[in-house]
C-alpha cells in the first residue's frame, strides 16, 4: 500500500487537499505515524492483503477483535474462518461469530490484486435484532393463540385449542390438566399434544397425578412454580399421560390457567433433551398464555350456563303442541328474534274447556331472556285463571290486574299485548269467536272468497295502567273460513328490495287473499316464508301467529 510521494500545494511537498491528484490511495502513507494513528483511531476492523493474499496491514481494532491476524501471514491459512472461507472462495461479504463476538465484514478491492477487509462488531446490534425478532414472534404467538380462543365459545374446543398452540414452538408437548364443569366426572381431565400427532388425545386423571409432577398441585390452587426436570423416577400416573415413543422429558413448566373466580385448571410444557430449557421470557410467555386459557375457559363454562339456563326456558316457554278442538283446525308458527336461543317476548297457546277451546296470543314489552320471564309469567297466570273465568273479556281484566300488582319493581316497565279468545261450535256450522283484546294488533278474518277483514278489538296493553279499558268482538267462521291472530313482528319486518322498508298490513293481507282456502299450516307456513324472504337475512322481532279455521265438516 506505500504509494510515492508527489508534489502539491503543501509546504511539505505533500499533495494538498485540493490537489486533483490526491486520491485516498495515496494520500499518506500506510506505515507514516499519522496514517497509523488514523487507522488505529478507527472503531472499525481494517485488513489490507497484497496480490500474493499476505496479510499487509493490521490496525488495532482488528487486533482486537481477529489476534489469529498476523502480518506477513497468508490469510486463508489463518485461524478466522469465516474470512479465510470468504478470501478462499471470493466473496465480498461475511457476517459470522468468532471468539463469542458477532462480526460483519465486506471487502473492498485496492488493485494490483490487493484488498482490504472491513469488518465491524455487530455483536450488539445482532442481539437487539434477535430480541426484536424474538419479541415479535412471541407477540404472533401470542395473537395467534387470543384469535383462536376468541373465536369459540365450546370449552372442549378451548381445551383443545389451548393443547395444541404451544407445540412446537413453546414446547415438544403440551398436557392441559382440567376439571370439567358439573355434572360432569369430578376428576381431573387431560387433553395432550405432541409435536408430530394427528390430533390431541383425551384422558381421565387420578387425582394422585397432582403429586406426581412437581408444581402441579400448586398450579391447580393458582398458585405458581419455576421450571424443573421430570420426576427421576418416572411415576407411573405420569408415564400414562406421555404419548408412545416420547422418551422422558428432560425440562418442565407447570403454569396455572386461572378462570373468572377459581382456577380452570393447569399447562404442563414439557421438551425434550437436547432443547434448551425454559429462560425467563419463556416462561413469561408460557404464563401469559395459560392465563388466557384460563380467561377463554371461564368465558365457555358461562356461555354453556347461559345455554344451560336457555334450554330450560325453551323447554318451559316454547308454544305447546296444539290440542285437537272439535270444528276447527289450528296452526302456530313462531320466530324468536335473532332465532339464536329461540324464546322471545311473543307466545300463543291453546287451552281445552268445556264446549270448544280458549286460545291466547301476546307480546311482551321487550326482547330476549326478560321478556321471556315475563312471557312465562302470563302463561302461568292464564293457565290459572282461567279455571276459575272463561269469558274473554272478564279474564283479561283479571290478568291485568294480576299482572299490575305484581310486586317486582320492573312491573311498570314490563307489560302485554294480547288477544284472549274462545271457540265454540256456531249454530247452523263453523265456529262462534268472541275475542277480547288489550291493545294488540287486530286479528284478520279471510273469507272463503278472498276477503280480508279485521275483528276489531282495540283494547289497552295489559299490566300497564291502573285504569286499563278493554274490548271484545264476536265473529262467525264459516266452514273453510279462517281467523289469524299475529304479532307485529310481522307487519314490521323491515327489508325488501331497499332493506327498510317494512312488510306492512297491506302486503299480509294480499297475502292472506291469494292463500283464501289454503288449510290454516299451510297458511301459516307460507305466511313466515314470505316474512323470511322480505327480511332476506336481517335481524328482525319476535314473530307468533295462530291461525283457526272452521272445519269443512263443522
Amino acid at each position: 500500500m506505500t504509494t510515492a510521494r508527489r508534489g502539491g500545494a503543501g509546504g511539505d511537498g505533500q499533495p494538498g487537499p485540493d490537489d486533483p491528484s490526491r486520491s485516498p490511495g495515496d494520500a499518506l502513507p500506510a506505515d507514516s505515524p499519522l496514517a497509523r494513528e488514523l487507522l488505529d483511531g478507527l472503531t472499525e476492523a481494517i485488513v489490507t492483503t497484497d496480490g500474493a493474499g499476505r496479510v499487509t496491514l493490521v490496525n488495532a481494532i482488528a487486533t482486537e477483535l481477529l489476534p489469529e491476524v498476523v502480518p506477513g501471514t497468508e490469510l486463508p491459512t489463518c485461524a478466522v474462518a469465516a474470512v479465510a472461507r470468504a478470501a478462499r472462495d471470493g466473496a465480498d461479504a461475511f457476517d459470522a461469530a468468532h471468539r463469542g463476538r458477532r462480526l460483519r465484514g465486506v471487502r473492498r478491492d485496492l488493485g494490483a490484486g490487493r484488498h482490504a477487509w472491513y469488518v465491524r462488531d455487530v455483536t450488539e446490534e445482532h442481539a437487539r435484532a434477535e430480541a426484536l425478532r424474538a419479541e415479535r414472534s412471541r407477540t404472533a404467538f401470542l395473537a395467534q393463540a387470543g384469535s383462536r380462543l376468541g373465536l369459540t365459545l365450546d370449552r372442549d374446543q378451548t381445551v383443545r385449542a389451548a393443547a395444541t398452540l404451544p407445540v412446537p414452538y413453546l414446547a415438544d408437548l403440551a398436557l392441559v390438566i382440567h376439571l370439567p364443569p358439573p355434572p360432569a366426572e369430578n376428576r381431573p381431565h387431560w387433553v395432550r399434544y405432541a409435536e408430530g400427532d394427528p390430533a390431541p388425545t383425551t384422558g381421565l386423571a387420578p387425582w394422585s397425578l397432582a403429586g406426581a409432577l412437581p408444581g402441579l398441585a400448586e398450579a391447580l390452587g393458582g398458585g405458581i412454580s419455576g421450571p424443573g426436570p421430570w420426576p427421576d423416577p418416572e411415576p407411573a400416573e405420569l408415564a400414562a399421560a406421555l404419548p408412545p415413543g416420547f422418551g422422558r422429558p428432560a425440562t418442565v413448566l407447570v403454569s396455572p390457567m386461572c378462570g373468572p373466580g377459581r382456577p380452570a385448571g393447569a399447562l404442563v410444557l414439557a421438551r425434550r433433551a437436547g432443547r434448551p430449557g425454559f429462560d425467563q421470557r419463556d416462561i413469561e410467555l408460557a404464563r401469559e398464555f395459560a392465563a388466557r386459557v384460563g380467561a377463554a375457559l371461564g368465558a365457555a363454562e358461562l356461555y354453556g350456563e347461559q345455554v344451560h339456563l336457555a334450554r330450560v326456558l325453551q323447554n318451559s316457554l316454547l308454544p305447546p303442541d296444539l290440542p285437537a278442538v272439535p270444528g276447527a283446525a289450528l296452526a302456530g308458527g313462531y320466530r324468536a328474534a335473532g332465532d339464536r336461543l329461540r324464546i322471545g317476548g311473543d307466545f300463543y297457546d291453546v287451552f281445552p274447556i268445556s264446549g270448544g277451546a280458549m286460545f291466547a296470543l301476546g307480546d311482551v314489552c321487550g326482547k330476549g331472556v326478560g321478556a321471556a320471564v315475563l312471557t312465562g309469567r302470563v302463561r302461568q297466570s292464564l293457565q290459572t285463571l282461567r279455571l276459575v273465568e272463561q269469558r274473554p273479556l272478564e279474564l283479561i281484566r283479571l290478568l291485568d290486574r294480576a299482572l299490575f300488582d305484581a310486586p317486582d319493581a320492573a312491573r311498570r316497565s314490563r307489560f302485554t299485548t294480547l288477544l284472549l279468545g274462545t271457540l265454540g261450535s256456531a249454530p247452523g256450522g263453523g265456529l262462534t269467536v268472541r275475542v277480547a283484546g288489550g291493545g294488540h294488533p287486530s286479528p284478520l278474518v279471510v273469507r272463503a272468497d278472498g276477503r280480508v277483514a279485521p275483528v276489531p278489538v282495540g283494547g289497552m296493553p295489559v299490566g300497564a295502567l291502573a285504569a286499563a279499558r278493554f274490548a271484545e268482538a264476536q265473529v262467525r267462521l264459516a266452514p273453510g273460513e279462517l281467523l289469524l291472530a299475529y304479532t307485529n313482528g310481522v307487519t314490521e319486518a323491515r327489508g325488501g328490495s331497499r332493506g327498510g322498508e317494512t312488510f306492512g298490513d297491506e302486503r299480509l293481507r294480499a297475502a292472506l287473499a291469494s292463500a283464501a282456502g289454503l288449510p290454516p299450516a299451510a297458511l301459516v307456513d307460507r305466511l313466515l316464508r314470505l316474512v323470511d324472504e322480505w327480511l332476506d337475512g336481517q335481524s328482525q322481532d319476535d314473530i307468533a301467529m295462530l291461525a283457526v279455521a272452521a272445519a269443512p265438516d263443522a
